[in-house]
Order: structure tokens, then sequence, then C-alpha cells
């Protein structure tokens, strides 16, 4: 599968205190521990003028795999792309709430 972008949403993200990496999100009402970082970039020297610098992280969880923004100007954390996970084919983007949002 794909990542899907989708327009970014507020998620509520609980981080290692030490390293700063994610170990756990909260979208809607669900609680998605991390189990793996996939990936890590600093976008500090070039980023979009909105939206100031940030640091992408790919992760993994039982569920699907995310890529979470960190925007360090406005101190939130945002979702940005979505991928199924192969394990749980009966879950999906849209039973997840998306089309709520109007990104089906």
């Amino acid at each position: 599968m794909a990542m899907i972008r989708v327009e970014p949403m507020d998620v509520q993200v609980r981080t290692d205190w030490f390293d700063g990496r994610p170990r756990e999100i909260t979208w809607r009402d669900e609680r998605l521990p991390v189990t793996a970082v996939a990936s890590v970039r600093h976008e500090d020297a070039a980023y979009p003028v909105a939206v100031g610098p940030r640091t992408l992280f790919e992760v993994s969880t039982r569920r699907a795999r995310f890529a979470l923004s960190y925007r360090h100007r406005s101190r939130r954390w945002k979702l940005e792309g979505v991928e199924e996970s192969r394990s749980d084919e009966a879950w999906a983007p849209r039973s997840a709430g998306l089309e709520a949002s109007g990104l089906s």
C-alpha cells in the first residue's frame, strides 16, 4: 500500500521524555501505541513559510503507518498521511472518520 496524503489535522502525541520521539498517538477516541519510527526528517533550513520549521516522522502502529509532523512555531502535532496496515484489512481510513473531514 502507499501512503495517502491527507489535509493536515490535529492529533495528540505523547513523546519520549529524552529524545522527543512519538510513543503514542491519540486520534479521535483511539490511543495507538507507536511500535516503530521508520524515518525522521528535520526541515530547519528549508520549510514552507506559512508553516515554519517542522520535523516529519513516519511511524508505525498496529493499525496503520502515519506521517506526523511537529510544527515548531505553533508547537502542534499534525497528521499528514495514512497507510493501511496489511495485517488488518478490515480497517480503512474511511472507517476512522476521514469522510467527516471531507478527505474521502
